[in-house]
């Protein structure tokens, strides 16, 4: 295994994060003992960081994990996840209950780091909040400050979905220590310089210009998550699984997948192995949360770590192919 620096937190993560998440979803829909393997293959090959979130399997995926890492004795560094509802008031006090009950379901005193997981949206809408909502007072940070005084998390996080100057705003406050980036190679619109996060891109899809740059300009440790696009850069079965951001279809993914890999073919790795090591050349990515399904998928994505990242000439090829609307113009 490799790590990194998780920016101004200073620890060093794998670099492969194992995600506990709904794609993938073994640590919320797995027999107990494929779990138990699972983890501790993963802890064996040198992964030390899970990522986890109260509503993954409606928190089933948080008491999983809890109670598997302690039938291993192991104590990775945990990452989990909340939502606030603005419009109900008290989003601090929202923000320490909903530690809390991740605590409770961890069967932990304490967790590393605590993540926003709202859309980060610059106008007030109930579909996500704005950076008055998270920066303010009586705000997210103002509650995820609480926590932190009180020896309940680490550091303090979000996921970078949204409004991309939203985002960016919040990254460049300094109030955050770290962020979960959308980054493939169907949409690699983070990597791109801000002055594209008004103008509409080439390669379509959600446009989150500025973001990674935001994120070395202020040290703030980067997450990569969707690297495998929820599975279209991963497998022939996709169906359309999770997409979360605007201007994009399931349909269109696939498509976009397809035409990525008929321009790189099967040099690099499988599918799954070609998209984790795009996203693993990235200077900024200190690691890619990493979901699966069954225990050969994660054999296949620590090989990912072992071929090392994408080469300098696949990653320009698939950069301009991206911008040229994936060969069409």
């Amino acid at each position: 295994m490799e790590y990194a620096r998780l920016g101004r937190t200073d620890v060093q993560i794998s670099r492969l994060i194992f995600g506990c998440g709904m794609i993938g979803g073994i640590m919320v829909n797995a027999e107990p003992s494929t779990m138990r393997a699972v983890v501790k293959g993963a802890l064996d090959a040198g992964i030390n960081w899970f990522d986890t979130a109260a509503l993954y399997g409606a928190g089933k995926s948080e008491e999983n994990l809890g109670e598997v890492l302690r039938e291993l004795d192991a104590a990775p560094g945990i990452s989990t996840k909340f939502r606030v509802k603005a419009e109900d008031g008290d989003v601090a006090g929202q923000v320490e209950r909903a530690c809390l009950q991740s605590l409770a379901r961890l069967g932990m005193e304490r967790v590393d780091l605590l993540q926003l997981h709202n859309n980060i949206l610059a106008e007030p809408s109930d579909k996500g909040v704005t950076p008055d909502q998270i920066l303010g007072p009586g705000g997210v940070v103002e509650g995820l400050k609480r926590l932190q005084d009180k020896g309940l998390i680490k550091w303090l996080g979000i996921t970078a979905i949204g409004d991309a100057g939203a985002c960016a705003e919040v990254i460049g406050s300094g109030a955050i220590d770290t962020a979960q980036v959308y980054y493939n190679m169907i949409n690699p619109s983070s990597g791109f310089s801000a002055d594209k996060a008004d103008a509409p891109l080439v390669g379509g899809g959600h446009n989150f210009s500025g973001i990674l740059d935001a994120c070395a300009a202020g040290d703030v440790g980067v997450i990569a998550i969707r690297t495998l696009a929820a599975g279209a850069l991963a497998s022939d079965s996709y169906e359309g699984r999770g997409v979360i951001t605007r201007d994009s279809e399931p349909d269109d993914e696939r498509a976009k997948a397809k035409a990525v890999f008929d321009l790189l073919g099967d040099t690099h790795g499988t599918a799954a192995q070609t998209a984790l090591r795009f996203a693993l050349a990235h200077p900024a990515i200190a690691g890619i949360d990493f979901a699966v399904a069954e225990i050969w998928q994660m054999t296949e994505g620590l090989k990912s770590i072992e071929l090392g990242p994408l080469p300098i000439e696949a990653q320009a090829a698939v950069l301009e192919f991206y911008e040229s609307n994936f060969g069409s113009g």
